[in-house]
């Protein structure tokens, strides 16, 4: 039965793709946000879901609905949500939504401080590849996917009979500060590896593996725990006493590199080319071959699907080539992701001289607290940038860093700091003679910088 619901944050990347998915199931759905950007814009105006005024409208909340859905970058105080509440209305956060829509679909929940996108999109492609039926919710744009959300009514014959979702730590709303994973009740769950980040959240790493803890111990009888045995703090979960939940420990899958291309070694015999690459995908593909293992894939039927996953979007991005010389975009901020990314790189282009720039744009990666956990995360490349604007320290309301406090943390020599766009921008120019690999990661844009004209005016 059609539903309507109101989205409060519905410019939000998950939030308008949720709303997208519902409107196409044929509920009636509105929202309100204070700010909305492309492709969101674009995507909800196509749809004929854009607010038509941008802001907080109480009036838009009235008995008529049948849920309020919350995103995160609502305020506690949002004049909308304290409408909702005085008329009664259900007030839902995006992850108590979504268990609420696949209460009778076997879950599997993807978590980690890392690589769960690309799991999650792993398993998503080899699931698409193979005609399967199924629901996801995916934190990156997929090549073939035209939302990052899919659910299908439980009780449609048409209704799919597992849901893969990418689980994250973060908050689940502005009124419920549980982790978002915890409401999916997952009957498998895989955690791909844990580093301390989102100190804005978790002050203390003991405080962000307990998160973690909790996910494990919420196993039902019967569920499956799948974790990456090279992690040693995994290892701790994965071992906890729970004789009625199965483990799965995983490494990363054999490879070999040859001639820049990277090809699964398998117990078939043969030798599975791959267009993605680093020791931290090869984990992220053995994880996701166990969980589509437990979901009736064989190992040849992977492998055939494997080999044509591209990766998901700002996941190790070509983004231009020219001759020897490429531009590669990665989302990376995190110092385990930085390290891992840089690591991958060097790895696959041992030859080459490698230039690696990290945009600090991050609550966490902003912290002055948190700086030393980067100490030797661009090691591996050639020649290292770090790029951070002071505008945006502002905005976040965080204590002043310096170009100096950068070096110290970092620990890097000839690490070059850069607080504006232009100057990151003359110096990569600069660069063009000696490297040919550039990585560039962030999960924001370097106050502007076209990544597309790198290779441009040699």
């Amino acid at each position: 039965m059609p539903q309507a619901y109101h989205f409060i944050a519905i410019g939000g990347s998950a939030m308008h793709n949720l709303a997208l998915a519902l409107h196409q199931q044929g509920h009636t759905i509105t929202g309100s946000d204070d700010e909305i950007y492309d492709p969101a814009r674009t995507r909800l105006q196509q749809k004929g879901l854009l607010p038509a005024e941008i802001g907080w409208f109480p009036e838009r909340v009235h008995p008529g609905l049948d849920a309020v859905i919350l995103g995160m970058h609502a305020r506690i105080d949002n004049p909308e949500l304290e409408r909702a509440r005085a008329l009664g209305i259900t007030v839902f956060s995006y992850p108590e939504f979504i268990f609420r829509q696949s209460r009778q679909k076997q879950r599997v929940v993807i978590a980690g401080s890392h690589g769960k996108t690309t799991i999650t999109s792993m398993i998503l492609h080899v699931l698409k590849y193979h005609n399967r039926k199924f629901d996801y919710l995916v934190g990156a744009q997929l090549d073939g996917f035209d939302t990052m959300v899919s659910l299908t009514d439980d009780t449609s014959a048409e209704a799919a009979p597992v849901i893969i979702i990418e689980g994250d730590e973060y908050a689940s709303s502005p009124i419920d500060r549980r982790p978002k994973f915890l409401h999916y009740q997952p009957h498998m769950a895989l955690i791909s590896g844990l580093a301390w980040d989102h100190v804005n959240i978790y002050p203390t790493y003991e405080e962000y593996v307990h998160q973690f803890e909790l996910l494990a111990d919420q196993m039902p009888k019967s569920g499956v725990l799948i974790f990456d045995e090279s992690d040693n703090m995994l290892d701790v979960i994965g071992a906890k006493e729970r004789h009625d939940v199965q483990k799965v420990p995983y490494e990363a899958h054999p490879h070999v590199i040859r001639n820049g291309q990277t090809y699964l070694t398998t117990a078939l015999g043969v030798e599975i080319p791959l267009k993605v690459f680093g020791l931290h995908n090869m984990k992220n593909m053995a994880g996701a071959m166990a969980v589509c293992d437990r979901l009736g894939v064989t190992d040849e039927q992977f492998y055939e699907a494997i080999q044509s996953f591209r990766g998901a979007a700002r996941r190790l991005e070509t983004v231009t080539q020219s001759g020897n010389k490429i531009v590669y975009r990665d989302f990376a901020h995190a110092p385990s992701k930085v390290e891992a990314t840089t690591e991958a790189v060097k790895a696959q282009y041992p030859g080459q001289k490698l230039l690696a720039c990290v945009e600090l744009h991050t609550f966490s990666s902003l912290n002055k607290v948190f700086l030393d956990e980067y100490r030797h995360s661009l090691d591996a490349a050639d020649i290292a940038a770090v790029y951070f604007n002071a505008h945006t320290l502002a905005i976040k309301r965080l204590e002043p860093i310096s170009p100096d406090d950068i070096l110290a943390a970092f620990d890097k020599p000839g690490l070059q700091v850069f607080t504006e766009t232009a100057d990151l921008d003359a110096f990569i120019n600069q660069q063009k003679s000696t490297a040919n690999i550039f990585l560039m990661m962030s999960s924001g844009t370097f106050g502007g910088l076209d990544l597309t004209q790198i290779m441009n005016n040699e």
